[in-house]
């Protein structure tokens, strides 16, 4: 008894330092975007202010990297998670030669080095004399957010009832209408979960982009080149931001699964057979 309380204790104990470990960084970046350093350095509380929020979009040098990577990232998230879904479903429904081996091809890009990645994709933009920008930035994203699209989708479409499908047709709804009022909001929360994914992999990477860019500069990019001479808070701020708009896209799709879920329980409760 005393070895069991013992080690739920020891439990909650390492939950909570692993928590600590993760969120740490978090914190101290939402706290020093608050911070008013007298220079370039924003390493040492100086004092309180909201002037880093309310003058964030008056300093081009640091907003155009950001508005840039906005862009680049959701334009390759729309692309990879609407060629990764459909991908998807032809690996998770069909039988047709090649499925072995694609199968096999879209974990590469996952389990390649990025720097392997990024090299090779230098060597193509070189080879074809493809001059290197946004362009070729979106491309990249695009190429390594298919495979985590993919990843991410086929555990929903493994588990789907394609009963469903069927009764949908039985009620003389066509192909195209059985897919977007029946597959298509059951895979929703699948293909939400793999957007996001995409969105967070792609704002956020700096090795394949490095290799990519050419004159382009996104906000990874430039992060890494201000850190040898300073750090201005205004990073800080458009990390909270980004985390806090992360935070919500979590939470409504948290609560829009709770609401399919109790959806589902009282349709159960509703068409169950009743005992006398």
């Amino acid at each position: 008894m005393g070895d069991s309380k013992t080690s739920r204790v020891l439990l909650r104990v390492f939950t909570a330092l692993v928590v600590v470990f993760l969120f740490a960084p978090i914190v101290v970046m939402i706290i020093f975007s608050f911070n008013d350093p007298a220079g370039r350095q924003n390493i040492t509380w100086q004092g309180f202010t909201f002037k880093n929020y309310l003058d964030i979009w008056s300093r081009p040098q640091i907003t155009g990297p950001m508005v840039t990577s906005l862009a680049i990232a959701a334009i390759s998230t729309v692309l990879a998670t609407t060629f990764g879904t459909m991908i998807a479903l032809a690996l998770s429904r069909y039988e047709f030669r090649g499925r072995g081996a694609l199968n096999l091809l879209i974990f590469i890009p996952m389990a390649a080095p990025e720097i392997i990645l990024g090299a090779s994709l230098l060597t193509m933009w070189i080879s074809i004399g493809v001059p290197r920008g946004f362009l070729t930035i979106l491309i990249a994203h695009v190429m390594f957010n298919i495979s985590y699209v993919i990843v991410t989708l086929r555990p929903r479409l493994v588990g789907f009832n394609r009963h469903l499908e069927e009764a949908g047709m039985d009620l003389y709804a066509n192909e195209r209408q059985t897919f977007w009022r029946v597959t298509f909001p059951i895979i929703f929360p699948g293909i939400l979960a793999a957007g996001l994914l995409a969105f967070a992999l792609s704002i956020d990477d700096y090795v394949i982009t490095l290799f990519s860019a050419g004159r382009t500069v996104t906000f990874p990019l430039w992060v890494f080149g201000a850190s040898r001479v300073g750090i201005p808070p205004e990073v800080n701020v458009l990390g909270t931001l980004i985390f806090l708009v992360a935070i919500a896209f979590i939470a409504v799709q948290l609560w829009s699964q709770r609401q399919a879920a109790d959806e589902r329980r009282m349709i159960a409760a509703a068409t169950a057979p009743s005992t006398p």
